[in-house]
């Protein structure tokens, strides 16, 4: 099974190009954060993802994404190779968008009410509960 689900922020700004047929292509970035604790010291770690979306997909991203606008992704892993003009070979492991679903940005839900994710102040807790 290849199945990706992420949830970040955009990193810059999306760059849409059209094929030799004229099919949407855009390509992000995004950077995804994880909080942990490590003895006593709470600690974070951000990873960078590079994506790739096709067709009405791309140009929804292309229109409403934007850096720092969080998003949530669901797609597929896909490794590319391919040769530069130098002959140097260089590779990717990207991800592939099939799905995108925009976030609620500056705090604020739909309704113009608070996002609970907005208030989160980075505490880890001691013990899990479960």
């Amino acid at each position: 099974m290849n199945s990706v689900n992420l949830i970040g922020y955009v990193t810059g700004g999306i760059e849409l190009r059209y094929t030799a047929n004229g099919n949407p292509v855009a390509n992000f970035g995004m950077a995804l954060n994880r909080r942990y604790r490590q003895g006593e010291e709470v600690k974070q770690e951000t990873t960078f993802v590079d994506l790739v979306a096709f067709n009405r997909t791309a140009e929804i991203a292309e229109k409403y994404l934007g850096k720092g606008r969080p998003v949530a992704i669901e797609g597929r892993l896909r490794f590319r190779t391919w040769e530069t003009e130098g002959g140097a070979k260089r590779s990717k492991l990207e991800v592939v968008v099939n799905q995108l679903h925009l976030m609620p940005r500056n705090g604020k839900d739909g309704n113009g009410s608070e996002n609970a994710a907005e208030d989160f102040d980075g505490s880890v807790p001691e013990e899990i509960p479960f």
